[in-house]
């Protein structure tokens, strides 16, 4: 298997810019304007991906750092799958993929780049999209900066708001 060596994402995955470790997703939270944060609920909130799979890679994440969803709140519970459902349609809608993988990754063993805070996995599918770049090169072809995505999906979640309010 090749590797590519990509250190610029030690302080992402790690918090390794000095001092403690810090969460990603609750330095995210904290910042009063994030960027890629996409709508904000009561419990949890939905961030598109720093590093995404695919175009449109998003996430829904507990407010609360928690690491397994049997240490979820059932209001939390109600809220994470709420929110990762009004994910589901506005990636539909803004992006027409053929298929979405929806995933929780608990534990480094299990894919988690991030430990010891619950988030859902969106990504969106379409036939194809695993194509020689990925293949044999290994390199993945984004067509849309996260600052476009975010542009697309938050009008869509504010009205998703409005209309589950």
């Amino acid at each position: 298997m090749e590797r590519l060596f990509s250190p610029w994402r030690l302080s992402y995955v790690t918090g390794a810019s000095g001092g403690d470790p810090v969460c990603v997703f609750c330095d995210a939270l904290n910042s009063e304007q994030h960027e890629l944060i996409l709508t904000r609920g009561r419990l949890c909130y939905a961030i598109l991906n720093l590093y995404p799979y695919n175009g449109g890679h998003l996430m829904v994440v507990l407010k609360r750092h928690v690491g397994t969803l049997a240490a979820t709140t059932l209001e939390e519970q109600t809220e994470l799958m709420q929110l990762t459902r009004r994910a589901e349609i506005a990636l539909t809608e803004a992006y027409t993929p053929q298929g979405i993988n929806i995933g929780v990754n608990i534990g480094r063993p299990a894919g988690a780049g991030v430990l010891d805070h619950l988030h859902v996995h969106l990504v969106p599918r379409w036939n194809g999209d695993t194509n020689f770049m990925t293949v044999i090169g290994e390199t993945r072809v984004l067509p849309e900066d996260l600052a476009q995505s975010a542009a697309r999906l938050r009008p869509i979640f504010e009205r998703l708001g409005r209309a589950d309010a």
